[in-house]
């Protein structure tokens, strides 16, 4: 049993998604978190998470830490995303396996689901084919911590659990428009066209892939519910259950920024994987997880959010 005064690890928990989980955990009572920082500590050394462990003394880890990216930044660093997230999830699992750890939660990713996979998600396809080839590296890197979460349960008695969270979208999101995922790079877009007085934006692909998004606060609440209810080694899916196009996607956010001027596709970018969206009925069945907020109530939070924290303004759209 997880106990408010267990000492509770989580690594990337300043970063967008643990900023929400860190603050859920707070509101429920546990207040012995610790949040590693990569100057501190570099996740993708052995030494260095060996350190961690001995300084920190944790009884729970949550691994939220990743390097990831949108479709151009996976592109362009497919070598190291699949180095970065592999090593740091290995070291993280033995280093809980050798301290004595009492629950690890690994969270994994959408982007690790085959290409073609019938929608919607069910976890027990997640082995039936190849990855989205723009994002595999990161995704295989991400899905086999699975099976070494699933070994170390097996073998040596560890606590193992492993999510999968669908898109995320929310406030303190990565606006920028390098690495950004879509929801958040065509907000910045929007808004800046908007005050340059653009007549037209464009936007990645042909629209019509389809893509299912959660909330990040949702996601938090989702995590935390199953470090504390969740003891199994199967996979969970963690998303909301609506797909929309890509198309229908960013007329909604040209409506909610005011943007007022033509959207133009680039069919020459990628569109990613045609179709996402999650079953979600594990989660609710085994720890009563259902996201709560509405895709236009996140939208509108999350254009508020960048409004009063926008980055300085790029040249074109």
């Amino acid at each position: 049993m997880i106990s408010k005064t267990d000492r509770i690890l989580i690594t990337g928990g300043a970063g967008f998604l643990g900023s929400f989980v860190t603050a859920k955990l707070k509101s429920l009572g546990y207040n012995d978190q610790v949040v590693p920082r990569r100057k501190d500590y570099d996740l993708t050394r052995q030494d260095a998470v060996e350190k961690l462990y001995a300084d920190v003394k944790p009884n729970v880890v949550l691994h939220l830490a990743a390097e990831v990216g949108g479709i151009g930044a996976n592109r362009e660093n497919p070598g190291r995303y699949f180095y970065a997230n592999a090593t740091m999830g290995i070291h993280l699992m033995e280093g809980a396996r050798v301290n004595k750890v009492k629950k690890f939660v690994q969270v994994g990713t959408i982007c690790a689901y085959p290409n073609m996979t019938p929608v919607p998600f069910k976890e027990e396809n997640l082995w039936a084919g190849f990855p989205e080839v723009t994002n595999a590296p990161y995704g295989i890197a991400k899905k086999a911590l699975l099976t070494m979460a699933q070994g170390y349960r097996e073998q040596y008695g560890l606590n193992a659990i492993y999510l999968l969270p669908v898109n995320l979208y929310g406030p303190r999101d990565n606006f920028d428009l390098h690495s950004s995922h879509v929801i958040p790079a065509l907000v910045r877009k929007y808004i800046e066209a908007q005050n340059r007085g653009d007549k037209e934006v464009v936007a990645w692909g042909t629209g019509s892939a389809s893509r299912e998004f959660l909330y990040a606060e949702d996601c938090a609440e989702g995590i935390v519910a199953a470090m504390e209810k969740y003891d199994k080694p199967d996979p969970v899916n963690l998303g909301n259950g609506r797909e929309i196009k890509i198309k229908e996607l960013t007329e909604i956010i040209a409506r909610l920024t005011g943007f007022q001027g033509k959207i133009v596709w680039d069919a020459t970018k990628p569109d990613g994987q045609p179709r996402r969206c999650l079953d979600t009925s594990r989660a609710k069945a085994e720890f009563g997880f259902e996201a709560k907020t509405t895709f236009e109530d996140g939208l509108k939070k999350t254009i508020d959010w960048y409004r009063a924290n926008p980055l300085p303004a790029t040249k074109t759209a």
